[in-house]
């Protein structure tokens, strides 16, 4: 079965992210979904404005880190 050029194009636009995943997996072989935990190191006035908004928002401070890398 051939695929014309407009079937394809569709399938890429919609399927995208899946392919991103399935490349990266090729990469690393590791999956992208999930989380994984891992130390960094903050300074102490920084911590103290995750816990502040943190109590603010009630969300855990991951979340709030993840939002603010997600937007950049």
């Amino acid at each position: 079965m051939q695929l014309d050029d407009k079937f394809y194009r569709k399938i890429m636009k919609k399927g995208k992210g899946v392919f991103e995943m399935l490349e990266q997996y090729d990469k690393t072989r590791e999956w992208p979904l999930g989380r994984k935990r891992i130390d960094i190191t903050l300074s102490k006035r920084t911590i103290q404005r995750l816990r502040l908004l943190k109590a603010k928002h009630g969300k855990p401070i991951s979340r709030i880190i993840e939002e603010a890398v997600d937007n950049i």
